[in-house]
């Protein structure tokens, strides 16, 4: 790099970091580098709300800081007649902070019903496709407390399991594309978002489907802002969830015993063998232990619904099962023997 570029790449990011003066922003950033971990380059989503927008902004400076490399990528969905204007209005305000931000565009049929969960599978498919093509191993996503309890409570009302009602981690690894999922801003209340997305863009895009109360997740929303004003307190709560997450793992080491233990896995053909014992643990011991094994062979991004998974494990436990297919895998009984293998 020449010495003429090098003075204006300094002088941006001297620009950047001098928003670090405002007190509030200073202190969230620190508290975002006490929350991510890592020394090698990474992708950031940006969706143009206030969180993404913010994260944009702290994964910017915690790239210059440790000349690491970041990619930004923003997903048009063209799911709205002005999506693709916003996704543009999202590059243009994130070259202030001197980011070149990618737009990936979902083409094709979209969908009638069920949208949102579709487009979300849609958006992280793009991302981690995109990831893949750069060789990027790590991608950081701007979910942020307030998106932890509403997470919980969607789980709640689907009568989800301890797995599912703390499914949000920091860390978690999608397997079949091998990329770090993080989510630094877990510990963020949004108001405080919003107040960094203000003071650096004075800029964030309201999605309407925000306030539309068709979808569970805003009437989960408005339920937890009712809650609020009636004295709901967000650390108790959030002490209830680590409670819960300390259960989980003590869970999560009976689960690495019994599949350590009882099962044999062959990487070279991608199949598993099973033995008896395997399905003779406590129940959800023996649900995650089969439906991680199925993850792992099938490398489907999300797990095999649970309703499948008892389906299967009862005809085991009753010695009915002959051969089916389930999350992209063969699975039959073979002696005394379960065998899991990949679906052609």
């Amino acid at each position: 790099m020449n010495q003429k570029n090098l003075s204006v790449r300094n002088k941006t990011h001297k620009r950047i970091s001098g928003y670090l003066k405002d007190k509030k922003i200073f202190q969230i950033y620190k508290s975002f580098e006490k929350s991510i971990n890592i020394s090698e380059d990474f992708a950031v989503a940006v969706s143009g709300g206030p969180d993404s927008l913010s994260l944009a902004f702290l994964a910017k400076n915690f790239a210059i800081k440790k000349k690491l490399k970041a990619k930004f990528y923003t997903v048009d969905h063209k799911l709205r007649s002005d999506s693709s204007t916003e996704a543009h209005s999202v590059k243009k305000i994130l070259k202030k902070i001197d980011i070149d931000c990618k737009i990936l565009n979902w083409h094709g049929k979209k969908p009638n019903s069920n949208i949102q969960s579709l487009a979300r599978n849609k958006r992280y498919s793009l991302l981690f496709n995109e990831c893949k093509k750069n060789k990027i191993s790590n991608l950081l996503l701007g979910h942020h407390l307030d998106d932890l309890f509403e997470n919980f409570f969607i789980r709640f009302l689907r009568g989800s399991g301890l797995k599912g009602l703390i499914s949000f981690d920091k860390k978690s690894i999608n397997n079949k594309k091998d990329i770090n999922i993080l989510r630094p801003l877990l510990d963020f209340e949004k108001k405080d978002l919003i107040y960094l997305s203000k003071k650096v863009f004075d800029f964030f895009i309201n999605d309407p489907s925000n306030t539309d109360d068709n979808f569970k997740r805003v009437r989960v929303r408005n339920f937890l802002s009712f809650l609020e004003k009636e004295g709901f307190d967000k650390k108790k709560f959030l002490l209830t969830i680590n409670n819960l997450k300390d259960s989980d793992a003590t869970i999560k080491y009976y689960i690495k015993y019994n599949i350590e233990k009882n099962s044999i896995y062959s990487k070279k053909k991608n199949t598993a063998i099973l033995n008896k014992e395997f399905f003779y643990q406590s129940h959800e011991v023996t649900f995650r232990s089969f439906s991680n094994v199925i993850g792992l062979i099938g490398k489907k991004y999300y797990p095999v619904r649970g309703k499948s998974i008892n389906k299967i494990i009862s005809k085991i436990l009753s010695d009915s099962l002959t051969k089916v297919t389930l999350g992209g895998c063969f699975i039959e009984k073979i002696n005394q023997s379960i065998i899991i293998s990949i679906e052609n």
